[in-house]
């Protein structure tokens, strides 16, 4: 059996999570184990949209050049 501990929350807390739940007798551990898990996927989502915004000038610079644009037209 895993390992259970209690935890206090304020009521309108509960009536938030009661308010999201995907189905009638969902638990909080399993709502907060999906938010969780929305939370994780967002971050990685925020991560790589970043790096793509800091890559964005670099490879600009790397493919607008007037070297490649007079190999293309020979």
């Amino acid at each position: 059996m895993s390992e259970v501990t209690t935890i206090q929350l304020k009521k309108s807390i509960v009536r938030e999570l009661k308010s999201i739940r995907s189905y009638p007798r969902e638990t909080y551990g399993e709502i907060i184990t999906a938010l969780l898990t929305m939370a994780k996927s967002r971050k990685a989502n925020q991560y790589d949209e970043f790096l793509h915004e800091v890559q964005k000038a670099k490879m600009k610079e790397l493919w607008d050049n007037k070297e490649d644009e007079a190999w293309e037209n020979a």
